[in-house]
Formats: structure tokens, sequence, C-alpha cells
């Protein structure tokens, strides 16, 4: 289930690795993966919803959308819904359920694969625990939100054991939209696992059931300048109808065998499937289309983007586009684009490892052998309706035809095979790793033809649009060296080939970074620090056309964005500052300074913008520094965490309306022990009220979450 497994093991990592416990996670009292993550150097997040239900991670520079660009697993398992063929996490684990986060950098990511250059992000579910015992959590906050999160387990003499868990999560939202909506959530997720080890036999197996659902009034939607800072938690009501609900489910069976107290093996099988339906607003046809078949779509992005320079668009004036946006303007018959997006996911495979641990000569060997078939799909059937807007109210003209905003599917198959070594050698520490893909991967359309008598939704030869395909074969060496100078000091250093698949898109080139890194590790009995400096050399950088980067493309398809260079620092920091007192006053700190910049110029681009030499990659942030300070009882805590991030360019040109703000957050949390077995916690986040503009993609400005105050208890039998 995990990959660095606890705070010890990852600081032997050759290379940088963090583990994030579950006593971690409580303290501050997150439920917000984005939240969580901050915590880590190297990481950045594109904010999009406030609640981080569909999160964009960054890992060392990597492109944030939709966290792409990353691996992805749970219980180490890719959970991404289509990780090769569709890799945005439209789907993420509830992170309120989880009991620990991992996170690899470096030249350890090789065996994590298949996006090598960030890292991997793995979430550990809660264990069967060892005694029966379980634990009931109950919270309430504002805006009507609450959550639950119970779990009980066991095992017997026997060896079988088992454990049942459920989280609820709703609330009304933080936004208001024009003339009423919600902009709410409601979350249902269920997990049983069952397993069978029993005492001082060789063989294990486990299996895990889990099941999700979720309904969320979310918008692609965002505001212009001048109405973000009049009310930063306003949404148009042209985004009144916009909603997601989504199911996930998920089986892996695992298998370990002990061979000998020098040779494991294991065996994993998953199935993971995934449906989703978001319905909402694209676009306007200033002239009124009448009917969604013939709709000719204007992106709201330019929409707000010409207000917000005061230009014309469509032949209006900027001020009958703000008219529009804010519901006081009628528009005709047939003028706005709503989309129901639907699609389906699968993600399935078997992984098979051998751990062989052997003494040669002088020379400690830790072999890790790992291999991977897999095959996943996303599978779009899609409609435009078409809409005008009266009196401020979404009238509904034309429903459309199932199929006629998309009706695709695309594939992949893939097979990997990995090798990783920890030598041990005096004071030295070699990791020496290679990874291999082979990836197949096909797209399929059909269309609506004129005067066709088939079912719009047909997939038959006789309404095929095209086919396209692209096969990749990459080879992905990698070393990483540790250096122990005595039991406190080390310090490790490594390379490492990176990989990004590319999609099926042909005479697309894979995205591939050589990649660097020295740092330096100090741990004692009171102080943890880690500094670490990285390089990653791109050959080429790839961007995929999406529906949530905003971009006038074609959805799926992929642009080169020839050489970049990221480099930066990372620095963690640990200590108590009252180690001998009663009262613990830990601190922790996280900083990381990232440059990345496009090496040519490119020109003007669909997805990256107007790119001239030396522009930055959009949505990585130069600075971000997260601190932590609390007061620790034997029976209580308080914890003031500050979370600081730079401006960021939202597109390589950086112009007019293309930066996020600066911000500093500051969440404030704390708990008190009734007992052995209750506690009770409250939590303030966005203490101070900030209200920044942190993401201009998809359409328009969106803010960070609202000041949010939730209290709660805790039970433990």
């Amino acid at each position: 289930m995990t990959i660095v497994g606890e705070p010890l093991r990852g600081e032997q990592v050759a290379g940088s690795a963090h583990y994030v416990s579950a006593e971690q996670i409580e303290q501050l009292g997150h439920n917000d993966i984005q939240r969580i993550v901050r915590q880590i150097p190297g990481v950045s997040v594109q904010i999009e919803d406030g609640y981080g239900l569909r999160p964009n991670i960054s890992i060392r520079g990597v492109a944030t959308e939709r966290s792409g660009r990353i691996t992805l697993l749970e219980d180490n398992v890719l959970i991404s819904p289509a990780p090769y063929s569709a890799p945005s996490a439209y789907y993420f684990p509830t992170i309120g359920r989880m009991s620990a986060i991992e996170v690899l950098k470096g030249p350890a990511s090789i065996t994590q694969g298949p996006y090598t250059i960030g890292g991997a992000l793995n979430m550990i579910s809660v264990p069967i625990p060892e005694i029966a015992s379980g634990r009931v959590t109950l919270e309430a906050g504002e805006d009507a939100t609450y959550r639950l999160h119970a779990h009980y387990g066991a095992r017997n003499d026997a060896g079988f054991g088992y454990l049942v868990e459920t989280h609820q999560w709703q609330s009304d939202g933080f936004q208001s939209i024009d003339r009423g909506g919600d902009t709410g959530l409601d979350v249902e997720d269920y997990t049983v696992k069952l397993s069978y080890a029993p005492d001082n036999a060789n063989h294990r197996v486990e299996l895990k059931l889990q099941y999700a659902e979720q309904d969320s009034d979310q918008t692609y939607l965002g505001l212009t300048d001048d109405d973000f800072r009049d009310d930063a938690f306003r949404r148009y009501g042209l985004s009144a109808l916009d909603n997601i609900a989504t199911q996930h489910e998920q089986v892996i069976l695992r298998y370990e065998w002990d061979i000998s107290d020098r040779l494991n093996f294991d065996a994993t099988a998953y199935n993971n499937t995934h449906e989703r339906s978001w319905f909402k607003t694209e676009g306007i046809d200033f002239d009124g289309s009448a009917d969604a078949e013939s709709f000719s779509r204007t992106s709201w992005f330019d929409v707000v983007q010409a207000v917000n320079s005061g230009e014309a668009l469509g032949g209006l004036d900027s001020d009958q586009l703000q008219g529009i946006l804010d519901g006081s303007i009628d528009t005709p018959a047939g003028s706005l684009q709503l989309r129901a997006n639907d699609r389906e996911y699968f993600s399935r495979g078997i992984q098979l490892g051998l751990d062989w641990n052997v003494l040669i000569g002088d020379w400690s060997h830790s072999i890790e052998v790992g291999l991977r078939i897999h095959e996943d799909e996303e599978d779009r059937l899609q409609r435009n309706s078409s809409y005008s807007q009266i009196s401020g109210q979404l009238v509904r003209d034309d429903i459309g035809l199932l199929g006629n905003a998309g009706n695709r599917v695309q594939e992949a198959q893939a097979l990997a095979i990995h090798i990783y070594d920890r030598i041990e050698i005096g004071n030295w520490t070699l990791t020496p790793g290679l990874r291999f893909e082979d990836i197949e991967q096909e797209r399929t359309r059909w269309e609506i033809r004129p005067g066709s008598t088939l079912d719009p939704a047909s997939r038959s030869a006789d309404n095929l649009r095209d086919k396209r395909s692209n096969d990749t074969t990459v080879w992905l060496p990698g070393m990483g060296v540790i250096y122990s100078v005595n039991d406190e000091l080390s310090v490790f250093a490594g390379i490492h080939k990176g990989f990004t698949a590319p999609s099926n898109a042909p005479g697309v080139d894979e995205e591939e970074a050589i990649n660097y890194e020295i740092g330096v590790r100090f741990g004692d009995n009171n102080l943890r620090v880690e500094a670490a400096y990285f390089l990653s050399d791109y050959d080429n950088l790839l961007g995929e056309c999406t529906a949530s980067s905003g971009s006038d493309c074609e959805i799926g398809d992929a642009f080169n964005g020839d050489a970049v260079t990221v480099q930066g620092f990372e620095m963690l920091l640990g200590t108590n500052l009252n180690p001998t007192g009663e009262i613990a006053i830990p601190l922790a700190l996280a900083y990381t300074f990232i440059d990345s910049k496009f090496d040519t110029d490119i020109g003007n681009t669909d997805f990256f913008g107007d790119v001239s030499k030396g522009d930055p990659i959009p949505y990585i942030p130069e600075n971000q520094l997260n601190v932590s300070l609390g007061l620790v009882g034997s029976d209580w805590d308080i914890y003031l965490a500050a979370n600081y991030v730079d401006e960021v360019c939202v597109r390589a040109s950086c112009g007019a309306f293309e930066k996020t703000d600066s911000t500093l957050s500051v969440d404030l949390s704390g708990s008190y022990n009734l007992n052995q077995a209750t506690e009770l916690f409250a939590r303030v986040e966005n203490l101070t009220g900030e209200e920044d503009i942190l993401g201009r993609q998809p359409y328009g400005a969106r803010p960070n979450k609202d000041t949010t105050a939730s209290v709660g208890v805790r039970f433990t039998f």
C-alpha cells in the first residue's frame, strides 16, 4: 500500500521523499488535499474550486492542470480515471478518509511511472487495525457544512480481518449565484476491506472495495476583475445550471508471499471505473444559432478578457458584454451553449513485484523488480444544448442531438517494467534504477452527418469521422546516491531521465527531461532539516488542450513547447522551540523557489499563448512559503499555519489580465482531549479573510475559499 511507509524511511530514500502522517493531517485539521500538500516543498497548487474536489497539483514545475503531469496513486495503485489515455484527474479520492500522504521526487520516482519528471503522490487509505477498534469524526461548519467519517475493523486469531468505513460530506458552498442557485457539494464515500493473514504464515491476501458518489454545483465560469474586486465570492447567473455528478468504483485484490527471509513476491489486480456528467456553460454565439447543431461558440474566457480590457467582441462593446454577464441584457434565442460533458472511464491492470535482499561481498543489495500490465479508456458521448438569457433566467431553446459535442473513445494499453537496486556499502548508498514503458494509444471519433438516418449516438463505419494513434517506447535510467557523514547528517544526489506520456495525437513528441538534484539532510532528536537544489532540462514541454485549460483549441489536441529549463531550491525544517518545557512549541517550515523558463521563441500558440525565450511556464510560482507554529500541552494543542504564494502568469506572455495575485492565507486550528476516547476540535480557514485572484482558467478570475469556521468531535474506541 505504501511506497515510503514512514518518515524515517523517507529520510533514507536516495532522493526527496516526504511522508505526511495521520497525526500531522489531524494537527491542522485539513480535509483539503491542497492545504495538505503545500506543507511539502516543491509542490505547487492552482486553486480552482476552493475545496480540492479536482485539484491542480504540480511537483517541481510540471504543468498543474488537473494534476495530469504527476503520478497519482491510492494505496500504490494508479487512481486517475484513465492515467494514460486521459490523465486529467476529474476524479480525486476523498482526502478526509485518508490516513497518510506520500510524495516522491527525484530518481526514486522512476518506480512509480508513467509521470516521472515531477514525481508521484500516493494517498494511503485507513488500514485494517491489528485489534478491534474504530473512530467516528463529526464536524459542522459555516455554509451548512457537515462531515462524518467513521470506520471500524478487527482481526481474529485465525487471521481474518475486516474494515468498514464511510465518509459523508456536504456543504451549501461559499459562493452566491446572481438571482439564486446552489454552489455546494454532496459527497458519499464507502470502503470495505477484507483480509486473511494468519500468524506465522508466509501468504497474505486482501480485498478492497470502494465506492464514491459526488454531486457538486461547480462551474468553469469565473468573474471579470472589476466584479471580483466588488464581490470575490459572486457567481454569474449564467452558471446557475452548472453541476457535476460522478460515480467511482474501485476493486483491489492483493496477494503477498514471503518466499524466504530475503525474497518476497506480491501481486495486485485492480479495476477502477468512473462516470461523470458535468453540465456547464461553455460559450456564446452572438448572433444566436437557434439550434445546438449549428452553434458557433465564442469562449467565455474571451468575453471576460474583452470586458477586462474594455474592448468590443462579437459586435458588442464591453458594457454590453458586461450586461450579458450580469443578466441585465437579454440574448437572442439559441445564443448560449451549455454542454453535458458525459464521460465514462475505466483503468485496470495487474502489478507484480519481487523484492530480494542479498549480500554480495561487502555490498548489501535490496533489489526491487516490478511489472505492470495496464489498460484504460475514456468514452465521451456529449451533448450541446442551446439556451437564451431572458430577464436574467436561462431558457432552453434546443436540447440538441446526443453526440453533437463529441462522440469518441480514446484508449491506451501499456507495459511498464522497472528494476531498482538499493546498494549499501559503508557510508555510501547507491540506487541505480531503470524503467521501461511501452504505450499504445488510439482515438476513434464518430460524427453526426446531415440527412443521415443513423442514431446520432451510433458508432458504425457509416458515421466514422477519423482514427488516430500514437505508440511510444522509452527507457528511463536513473541513479541516486547518499553519503552518510554520521548518524545525523547525510548528503544525497541524483540524476534520472523523466517522462510524461504523450497524447494520441500523431507527430507530438513525448515530454522528456533530464532531472538532477543535490541536497543535504540533518536530523537529531529535536531538529530536522532538508534542503535540495533541482534542475529539470526539458527536450520538449508538452501542452494538451482540455476544457479546463480555457484555451482556444480542440479538446485532445497536443502541442510541443520545445526546450524548457526548470530549476529551483527546496527547504524543509521542523523543530520544537521548547524541547524541555511542559508546553511544546513545534515549528514547521517549507520553502520552495522555482525558476521556470521557455528556452526558445515559439511564437503565438493556442495553448501556451505568445511564447518568447525567457517567458515563464504558466501557473508555476517563483516563491512559496508554508509555516506552522503550535502550542501543545498534555491534552490540548493550538496551531497557526500561514501560506504565502507569489503571483503567477496564467499564460507565457504574462500580459494584461494574465496574472494572479500573490496571496497570504492563515489557518487556525486547535483540539482538546476530554479523555482518552473523546477529542474536541475546531478550526478557522482563511482567518484574515483574504480575497485574492488565485486562478483565471478556464473562464475568468477565481477566488480562494472564504473565511470558514467549523467545530467537531472525534470518538476513538
